[in-house]
């Protein structure tokens, strides 16, 4: 029989301190977010101050405002909203108008934008409740999220078909719906100068018209030229995602971290560290520190210091401690930044030089070789940050790309995204429309050898149309 007993096994196991996976996250931080880590740092750790920042300016060092600018400055505090309030220039009616006129307005979205046509309908209450819940049940594409008849709550399916179809008739045309499939079909049945082909078309012929097979469907329906051209130059106007016209979605802004220029046949790399603001210890907390250096002699004469200021010393030397490893962090990651950016500069000096089609072959792996660092850790620096160019911003990741052999002179071989640039520079260049099958044979006599369908991948990620999308109408 077999008994169970406690036993005492001794084994290394690797565990991460608090400050070190914070020292990892800060790696990975871009600069926007390091800026809003740092302000909480200093805001949980009064033994950090801010020596410098660079990124505010005070009021004491802008220039004097110029003669005549009083009165600029006046109005500002005069566009107030108090109805009591009087100009010494104007009436308060204006002063009320231009600080509505000033306020901050926020975008439409598309539910709103429905909704307010909905409200204008003469229709009863019961077709009207039916209609906002399908419009709240539209994306920002304008297409349905869940099956429409699933919200009718009982009520009768004509009655669900008769609120779409008053939906889809509302500005933008061609929301409540399933797909782009069947918004591209609505808003030509909408649309009283839409050719019968092009109804045709959309009804029964979507595939061939995405593959580019015009020919075929010319074929099929028995078209004329004209008449083909006519329909597909209808169906070029419509919009597949008509709801994305109000889209609400912020702009993200993002600051270079890093920039590198070209400057008397030597590159130039410069690490943006003006966004960063400067840190140091607060001096007050030095001396508390300080402080309970000379108390240890005193604690052991009677009447020495007290329990409490005791305390106050642990805790001031345990705050000093964490925010000089904090600043440490911060150092390092900018010092592996830009490590980092000048093996990728290394590498890559063709690209910096020449452009995006020059793009080399780049891995994880031979930064990290040059630079004396492991994968993930470049893995971790190379994530959202970005590299101001002569060519224009770029993300530091885009630089770590793979390889596609070739099959010039010399066996060299091209990056997927340099050889992506090539295919949109000949888009760009040409004179008449390449298939994707005419740009596998300008790449070969580049010596770039694809097969047709990676073209026409690598084609779409660089969001550019077939050649039935490019073709001239």
């Amino acid at each position: 029989m077999q008994f169970q007993k406690p036993a005492l096994v001794a084994e290394q196991r690797q565990k991460l301190s608090p400050q070190m996976i914070q020292s990892i996250k800060l790696m990975a931080l871009p600069l926007q977010e390091l800026k809003e880590q740092i302000q909480e740092e200093i805001e949980a750790n009064p033994a950090l101050e801010v020596v410098s920042d660079d990124t505010t300016v005070s009021l004491e060092t802008l220039p004097e405002a110029p003669e005549g600018r009083e009165s600029e400055d006046a109005e500002v505090f005069e566009n107030s909203s108090d109805p009591g309030f009087a100009s010494r220039s104007g009436s308060a009616d204006d002063s009320k108008r231009m600080f509505i006129e000033g306020s901050i307005a926020r975008p439409e979205t598309l539910q709103e934008h429905l909704l307010w046509q909905l409200r204008l309908q003469p229709i009863d209450e019961e077709l009207r409740e039916l209609a906002e819940s399908l419009i709240q049940n539209l994306d920002d594409d304008g297409f349905h999220k869940e099956e429409p008849l699933t919200l009718r709550s009982g009520r009768p399916e004509p009655l669900v078909r008769s609120a779409m179809e008053l939906i889809r008739g509302f500005e933008p045309v061609g929301t409540c719906v399933a797909d782009y499939r069947e918004s591209l079909l609505v808003q030509a049945m909408l649309d009283d100068e839409a050719p019968e082909a092009a109804l045709e078309i959309l009804r029964d012929h979507v595939d061939l018209l995405e593959r580019g097979k015009h020919a075929d469907i010319q074929k099929r329906l028995k078209l004329s030229e004209a008449e083909l051209q006519e329909a597909l130059a209808f169906i070029k106007r419509l919009a597949p995602f008509p709801g994305r016209a109000y889209s609400t979605e912020e702009p993200r802004y993002v600051v270079p971290d890093v920039l590198v220029k070209l400057k008397d046949g030597d590159f130039v790399i410069v690490l943006n560290d003006e966004e960063i603001p400067v840190l140091g210890i607060d001096p007050f907390f030095d001396s508390l520190a300080a402080g309970g250096a000379r108390g240890a002699a005193e604690r052991k004469r009677p009447g020495g210091r007290a329990e409490g200021e005791r305390a106050t010393s642990a805790y001031a030397r345990d705050s000093i401690k964490r925010a000089k490893f904090f600043i440490r962090s911060i150092h390092q990651r900018n010092q592996t930044l830009l490590k980092v950016a000048r093996a990728v500069v290394e590498f890559q000096r063709a690209f910096f030089a020449e452009g995006p089609k020059r793009l080399a072959p780049l891995t994880l792996k031979d930064v990290a070789d040059e630079v004396g660092v492991h994968e993930t850790t470049v893995s971790r620096i190379a994530n959202r940050k970005y590299v101001q160019t002569d060519f224009g911003l770029f993300e530091l990741r885009y630089f770590f790309t793979n390889s596609i052999s070739g099959a010039g002179s010399q066996g060299s071989s091209y990056s997927k995204e340099g050889v992506k640039q090539v295919i949109k520079e000949i888009i760009q260049s040409e004179e008449a429309v390449l298939s994707d099958r005419d740009i596998v044979e300008e790449l070969a006599r580049r010596g770039i050898k694809l097969a047709r369908r990676t073209v026409a991948k690598y084609r779409g990620e660089l969001d550019l149309d077939s050649s039935f999308g490019r073709k001239r109408v």
